[in-house]
């Protein structure tokens, strides 16, 4: 292994968003390779369940990232008890179906502060300690949005997803020369309770029949790119935006 690298056992990657979807199906994935894992979010309780035969290898801790104090005292709460954090996945994550017209001030300012606002604060706590140890992972989750709007009209869900984008890069330029990469996934349409709650069935088709696969991504295909990134022989990939979008070109 490389200088500075510690064994996928010892590490602890943190995750956030981490109690359905795409952020559980990620902790598991984590859990499975042998990390130890921080769960974070507004509410525990179904990621604990789910995930409790991995006994003390997982934690649960509650966290609301669009609050700087509540960042704050998580990420305390974890290296108390693991002691450091070397990955981080932000993965926590708010979209609300709302065209231009349709998007209150209030609508706006929250997207932005939970998508944007969130994945700076927890970086931003993370990377000094991944920085001090010559050792660190962040992989941001992003949107085919970010680059393209979307495929349906989305201001402030895209406007906060691209954010994340140059977030990414500022992070990986900064703290490459310590070993510590910053990459982004762009993923199109997750198979997600957010989108089968959000989005008709006749909706639904209609985006697969775009995707040249022909389907949705699947939530462990989204987990194993989180893995990929993550991993102790990923440190010469730094700044990236992975895109996950079945062969959907960016018109």
């Amino acid at each position: 292994m490389l200088n500075n690298t510690p064994p996928i056992q010892d590490q602890v990657a943190l995750v956030t968003g981490a109690n359905a979807g795409m952020g559980l199906a990620t902790v598991r994935a984590l859990l499975e390779a042998g990390y130890r894992v921080a769960a974070t979010d507004l509410h525990t309780e179904q990621v604990a369940s789910s995930l409790a035969a991995h006994g003390d290898r997982l934690a649960c801790f509650v966290m609301d990232v669009s609050d700087y104090a509540q960042v704050q005292t998580a990420c305390d709460q974890i290296e108390a008890h693991f002691g450091r954090i070397d990955v981080c996945v932000n993965n926590a994550g708010f979209l609300q179906y709302a065209n231009c017209e349709q998007t209150t001030p209030e609508l706006w300012h929250k997207t932005l502060r939970i998508n944007l606002d969130g994945v700076f604060f927890v970086s931003q706590r993370v990377a000094p300690g991944m920085k001090a140890r010559g050792f660190g992972r962040i992989v941001n989750m992003s949107s085919y949005g970010a680059k393209t709007g979307g495929l349906s009209p989305l201001p402030a869900y895209a406007a906060s997803k691209g954010g994340i984008i140059s977030l990414t890069f500022s992070f990986a330029r900064e703290y490459a020369p310590f070993g510590v990469t910053c990459n982004a996934l762009a993923p199109t349409f997750v198979k997600t309770q957010m989108l089968t709650e959000q989005v008709s069935a006749e909706r639904q088709a209609e985006l697969r029949q775009k995707i040249p696969v022909g389907r949705f991504c699947e939530l462990e295909e989204l987990a194993h790119s989180v893995l990929f990134l993550a991993h102790p022989l990923s440190g010469f990939i730094t700044g990236e935006v992975l895109d996950l979008n079945g062969g959907l070109q960016f018109d």
